[in-house]
């Protein structure tokens, strides 16, 4: 069993209504069955996310709309396993799941797994989506320092010089100054070509 997976189910122990039904969810392996609980009415949630889980890790994209749901859940942990899940489902629609989610203001309390997700899908909306959440988290008395901080870091990861304004914005806050200066570490170096020479100059 994915390590992954083994998590996810200790948890969701705790919400299901029995070890018995968990186990039965754990059980099937027709992935027709695991994409008809999502859709069925009354399922509880626990059984959709280990459902749109299981589908996510084995590449079925039925379970893309529920894990991104998921993504933006109040519980960081639901969020961190979608997040795992998406990222291994190989659905080309993720990434710009994943921007919008990072860059929705009215749902910034739970940016943090949307922009660490993709860092690590490495998509070209990556380093535009968290440019954007960055800048907005350098207003004054900006609350979600967590979500700066993965954003941070994430564009030292991405290495992406269309991030170094905002890194250094970033070098003018205590709490972000650190990763700043690694993050702009991280990025190459451009050396610039030469210009035409004009006559005359030295």
């Amino acid at each position: 069993m994915d390590e992954e997976l083994r998590s996810l189910t200790e948890r969701l122990r705790a919400e299901a209504s029995g070890p018995a039904a968990l186990d039965r969810l754990l059980a099937i392996e027709d992935p027709d069955a695991l994409a008809a609980v999502l859709t069925e009415p009354g399922q509880p949630l626990w059984a959709r996310e280990l459902a749109a889980f299981r589908l996510g890790l084995a590449g079925d994209r039925r379970a893309f709309e529920s894990l991104v749901l998921l993504l933006n859940h109040r519980d960081p942990p639901r969020c961190a396993g979608a997040a795992y899940a998406l990222a291994r489902l190989g659905d080309p629609r993720t990434a710009r799941a994943a921007a919008a989610l990072a860059t929705n203001e009215l749902r910034v309390a739970y940016a943090l797994h949307p922009v660490r997700l993709l860092v690590e899908l490495r998509a070209p909306e990556a380093v535009p989506a968290l440019i954007t959440t960055l800048r907005r988290r350098l207003r004054p008395h900006d609350p979600y320092r967590r979500v700066a901080l993965a954003c941070v870091e994430g564009l030292g990861e991405l290495g992406d010089a269309r991030a170094e304004p905002v890194l250094n914005e970033a070098l003018a806050h205590p709490a972000l100054a650190e990763a700043a200066v690694h993050a702009l570490a991280r990025i190459p170096r451009q050396r610039r070509a030469p210009g035409p020479r004009v006559p005359g100059q030295r």
